[in-house]
């Protein structure tokens, strides 16, 4: 078996298990944001030690970080940041495995916006996919007794986080790349950990100020829910890895259509540890937004 594709099963994995412990954390402990802000507080010092001992253990150097780098590090960020948070919340409002499903239209904006703001064309078969996807969005925006009339219940607050989060992504995604880009002609494994640290530390920074200002009361309970926090910092930081390293060793495409065994993942954890129930009509829309998403990254 190649090694792409353990490392991309264990990117998913690890990326399930990291949006499990912030819904446990947001429906016992802390709001939306200080179980997103407790992703950032934990694993900010391990980036930065990461990227310490790199410039220790390599020739390597941190590059120079023009406005354009700050620009983009500093948008896909605070786009991080809010979608984060509306994924956070989303589970609040629709079960676990729909709340991962709705983020999962990042994969389908991101090529929206990658045309507006890189000029990345769209092939024709890529935007069938998109209109594939746009179905199996009208089906999960259905919530129980809610509006017969579809256009409606994209109103609906589910739907609006849900959505919501899948643009930001978009536009997160799309600011990373940019930001890479941005650092010249190094190894691309030192030009994303340059680039993680900067945003991480950023993130970290921004959200602990703002929770000084508007909710102090939400820090002290980070501190407190620690023992969970930190594997939630962890598990963001091994996912982040092993995603960067599947790319490395196999072709983007592949790596994506393979790590939609997420879902089938966030299934698993809805139904046995969260004990919630997926109707069939939220398993129909999965699967056909599942379908979309693979149609797309198989055609771009």
């Amino acid at each position: 078996m190649s090694l792409w594709i353990p490392v991309t099963i264990a990117a998913a994995i690890f990326q399930t298990v990291r949006f499990m412990l912030q819904k446990s954390l947001s429906s016992v402990k802390l709001s939306a944001a200080g179980a997103t802000f407790a992703r950032f507080a934990y694993s900010m010092p391990v980036v930065v030690l990461a990227l310490g001992i790199a410039l220790l253990a390599t020739d390597h150097s941190i590059p120079a970080l023009n406005t354009r780098f700050w620009l983009f590090a500093v948008i896909g960020g605070t786009t991080q940041i809010l979608a984060t948070i509306c994924v956070v919340a989303l589970f609040k409002q629709r079960n676990f495995v729909v709340g991962i499903t709705f983020k999962k239209t990042e994969v389908i904006q991101t090529a929206i916006v990658g045309f507006f703001v890189l000029g990345d064309e769209v092939s024709a078969a890529a935007l069938l996919a998109i209109l594939l996807g746009l179905l199996a969005v009208l089906l999960l925006s259905k919530s129980p007794g809610g509006d017969l009339v579809w256009w409606r219940n994209l109103t609906n607050r589910a739907s609006r986080l849900g959505l919501g989060s899948g643009v930001l992504f978009a536009f997160s995604s799309v600011s990373y790349r940019g930001a890479s880009l941005e650092l010249g002609e190094i190894d691309a494994w030192f030009r994303a950990l340059v680039t993680l640290a900067v945003v991480v530390t950023f993130q970290f920074i921004s959200m602990a100020l703002w929770m000084l200002w508007r909710d102090r009361a939400e820090l002290h309970a980070v501190w407190q829910t620690r023992r969970t926090g930190v594997f939630v910092g962890l598990t963001s930081l091994a996912g982040s890895f092993c995603w960067f390293l599947a790319f490395t060793l196999q072709n983007a495409a592949y790596v994506k259509a393979l790590g939609q065994i997420e879902l089938i993942f966030s299934l698993l954890a809805s139904i046995l540890f969260f004990r919630e129930t997926v109707t069939q009509r939220e398993i129909a829309g999965m699967s056909l937004l599942g379908l979309s998403i693979l149609a797309l990254v198989l055609a771009i």
